[in-house]
């Protein structure tokens, strides 16, 4: 299988200017590699910078040194020097992101929200469309909700739109940070199918679950984020 996703040497601190520049040491070397049709886990305690890292995966984060490399379009791309309007093709065209909440666009209908990915990477609206019912059904999305902006939507409403819109398109690199935490025992079982679909696809999936049993059935490999050490004093020279 092809690699598809490189992460080498990644650091990351953070520093609290309102805390008298306290620096907070979060990711120090992180580094492995994905390949297409793997699912690779974030593993280690809440603390330890699994979120921060798959933040800084998707370009959310600026990283203190390292190199993520991905592949866009053919060809490898550091994640880390990508100019801003780069990052913006590499999340419409290779890597899909399924966060914990929705990011709720004001009256625009649950279905609009799921088809705009896939619309975004040329797709037709009726295809789009077609898909986009199919996994709101799957992941029982009741019909009289498809056509309301999902603002008023429960929680695990919003976030079954959300998962649905994560796998729309056929992105080369999913990554997913606890898309089954809001579900219930039905819900997460759709979402191991469309995990293990996208697997079988080629797809290269970095994910974070605090879920045991999800975390068995999807993951080929751990990848274990041990605690940095505590906070420093930034000091003047």
């Amino acid at each position: 299988m092809t690699c598809a996703l490189k992460v080498s040497n990644v650091r990351k601190t953070f520093v609290l200017h309102n805390q008298n520049g306290i620096r907070l040491p979060v990711l120090s070397g992180a580094s492995f590699a994905v390949k297409q049709g793997e699912c690779v886990v974030l593993n280690g305690r809440s603390g330890t910078g699994k979120s921060t890292l798959l933040r800084t995966l998707y370009g959310n984060y600026l990283t203190d040194g390292g190199e993520i490399a991905v592949r866009h379009q053919g060809r490898w791309l550091d994640m880390t020097q990508a100019p801003p309007r780069t990052l913006v093709n590499v999340r419409r065209h290779t890597i899909g992101w399924v966060s914990q909440f929705l990011r709720v666009i004001p009256r625009i209908s649950a279905l609009e929200v799921v088809m705009q990915p896939m619309i975004e990477q040329g797709g037709g609206r009726v295809e789009a469309r077609a898909r986009a019912e199919v996994l709101l059904t799957r992941l029982n999305v009741p019909v009289h909700l498809w056509q309301l902006a999902p603002a008023t939507f429960s929680g695990g409403e919003q976030q079954r739109v959300n998962i649905a819109r994560g796998f729309i398109a056929d992105y080369p690199v999913l990554l997913l940070d606890e898309p089954t935490a809001s579900l219930d025992a039905t819900n997460r079982a759709v979402v191991v199918e469309l995990i293990r679909e996208a697997k079988a696809r080629g797809a290269a999936i970095v994910g974070i679950f605090h879920d045991e049993d999800v975390r068995a059935r999807v993951a080929d490999h751990l990848y274990e984020i041990q605690p940095e050490a505590g906070p420093t004093r930034q000091t003047a020279n």
